[in-house]
C-alpha cells in the first residue's frame, strides 16, 4: 500500500539484510518474530503486515527473503498488504476462538523452519516479540524445533528500530501533524455536558478525516478523578467546569504512532491546579533542554528527578520523563535512571510529563527527534495553560 507517507519495499529489504547480519553475529540459524493486533511492531517492521483477530509472524533464515506467517483466514488481506511475497498459513496463528478448520490444509512450524533454512541443520532459533507470544504458539514452535535451542532475540530488532530512518521520521512527522489537527478540533468542539466517550468520538472523526490510518493508541479523555489514571479508558462520565481533563490524542500513519497530551479545564483552573499544571509544563521543557545526541539517557532522568524534587513535587511524580516512540506509542528504549545507553541522532521519544494528586492528574506529552544540538519537536502546538 505505497503512498506519500510509507516505507518503500527497498527499506524492508535492507531491514532483512541487516537482521541477517545480526543473526550471523549471534549464531542464529532462523529467527521468528511475533506480533498481534495490540502490538504488531515486530511483524510490521519486517513485513508491513498488521494482524487482526489472528496473530502473525515473520520467519527469516540466514539468507533469502522472509516468510510471513498468518492464520487460516487472512491470506488475501496479507497478500494485499505485506511486503513479504512468501506467506505460510499455520493453525497456531488462528484467532482466539480456536476454530478447527476441518479439511483445510495448513502449514506447520516444521514446514516454516525447513523453508527459511534451506533444509540445512538448525541449531539455534531466535524468537522476537516473546512478551506477546501466546503459550500455544511458543509450545508449537518449541516442539517443531526439536533439538534446536530457542533463544530470545528481541534485542536484535530493537537495536534496528531505535534509530529512525528518513522515511520513518517522515511518517512520524505526518502522524504528529494529524494529531495536532485532531487536538485542535477537540478543543474547539468539546463542551461541558459531553461524556468522555463523546469527546473521543470527536477526536476519532478528526483523525480519520485528516488521513490517519488508525489511532496511535486508545484516545485518552479522562476527567476529574479519572485524570489521575496514568493508563485509563474513557467512560460515560460527564465533563464538568472546573475539573482537569487529560487529553491524549494520537494518529497512526503507515504504522508509526504519535501522541499529543494536554491538560484542559472548562473555566479558570483553581490556583493549586494551575500551579501543578504550570510546573508540569516547566518540567516538560526542562527535560527536552537536557536532551541531545551523546548525552547519557540516565543523566536526563536523574536531573529531571532532581528538578522535580527540588521544586517540592517529588510526591506527585509517578514516572518519567521519556519513552521511545515509533511503531508503538510506547516502545523500547525507556529512559530511566538505570538506562545504559547514550542518546543518538534520530532516536525518537515522547517527552511524557505526568503529575498527579488525589483529585486530579495531568500529562504534558510531545514527540521529539534527537539531534546533535538538541531536539526537533514533532508536536508543539497548545503548549500553554488551556482554559476553555
Amino acid at each position: 500500500m505505497a503512498g506519500k507517507f510509507s516505507i518503500p519495499k527497498s527499506e524492508f529489504q535492507q531491514r532483512w539484510a541487516t537482521l541477517q547480519q545480526k543473526m550471523a553475529e549471534h549464531d542464529l540459524d532462523v529467527l521468528i518474530a511475533h506480533g498481534d493486533e495490540a502490538d504488531p511492531s515486530m511483524v510490521r517492521y519486517l513485513s508491513d503486515y498488521w494482524p487482526l483477530f489472528e496473530t502473525g509472524g515473520v520467519a527469516l533464515g540466514r539468507s533469502g527473503d522472509p516468510v510471513l506467517l498468518i492464520g487460516p483466514e487472512t491470506l488475501t488481506f496479507a497478500q494485499d498488504r505485506s511486503s513479504c511475497s512468501r506467506i505460510m498459513q499455520l493453525l497456531e496463528y488462528r484467532e482466539s476462538a480456536e476454530p478447527e478448520y476441518p479439511g483445510v490444509v495448513l502449514d506447520t512450524f516444521q514446514d516454516v523452519i525447513a523453508a527459511v533454512s534451506g533444509g540445512k541443520e538448525v541449531k539455534r532459533i531466535g524468537v522476537a516479540g516473546l512478551t506477546v507470544m501466546p503459550v500455544t504458539v511458543y509450545e508449537a514452535l518449541k516442539k517443531a524445533a526439536g533439538k534446536a535451542k530457542l533463544v530470545r532475540a528481541d534485542d536484535l530488532i530493537v537495536e534496528m528500530r531505535t534509530i529512525k530512518s528518513a522515511n520513518e521520521i517522515k511518517c512520524m512527522r505526518e502522524a504528529f501533524r494529524i494529531s495536532e489537527l485532531a487536538t485542535e478540533y477537540v478543543l474547539n468542539n468539546m463542551k461541558p455536558g459531553m461524556t468522555e466517550q463523546q469527546v473521543v468520538g470527536l477526536a476519532q472523526a478528526a483523525l480519520y478525516a485528516n488521513g490517519a490510518e488508525y489511532e496511535g493508541h486508545p484516545t485518552y479523555v479522562l476527567s476529574g478523578r479519572n485524570s489521575t489514571h496514568a493508563i485509563g479508558r474513557p467512560s460515560q462520565k460527564v465533563l464538568k467546569p472546573g475539573e482537569l481533563i487529560q487529553l491524549n490524542i494520537g494518529a497512526l500513519v503507515s504504522g508509526y504512532s504519535s501522541s499529543c497530551g494536554r491538560p484542559v479545564c472548562f473555566g479558570k483552573m483553581p490556583p493549586k491546579m494551575r500551579d501543578l499544571v504550570s510546573f508540569g509544563l516547566e518540567a516538560h521543557y526542562k527535560t527536552a533542554e537536557m536532551m541531545k545526541a551523546g548525552v547519557p539517557a540516565a543523566e536526563v532522568v536523574v536531573k529531571f528527578e532532581e528538578f522535580v524534587e527540588a521544586a517540592g513535587y517529588g510526591k506527585n511524580r509517578l514516572y518519567g520523563p521519556c519513552h521511545a516512540i515509533g511503531l508503538m506509542e510506547v516502545e523500547r528504549p525507556w529512559m530511566e535512571s538505570s538506562s545504559k545507553y547514550p542518546l543518538a541522532e534520530n532516536m525518537t521519544f515522547q517527552v511524557d510529563t505526568f503529575l498527579y494528586v488525589k483529585q486530579y492528574g495531568l500529562r504534558w506529552e510531545n514527540g521529539v527527534r534527537v539531534t546533535n544540538s538538541g531536539v526537533e519537536w514533532l508536536s508543539s502546538k497548545f503548549n500553554e495553560i488551556i482554559e476553555l
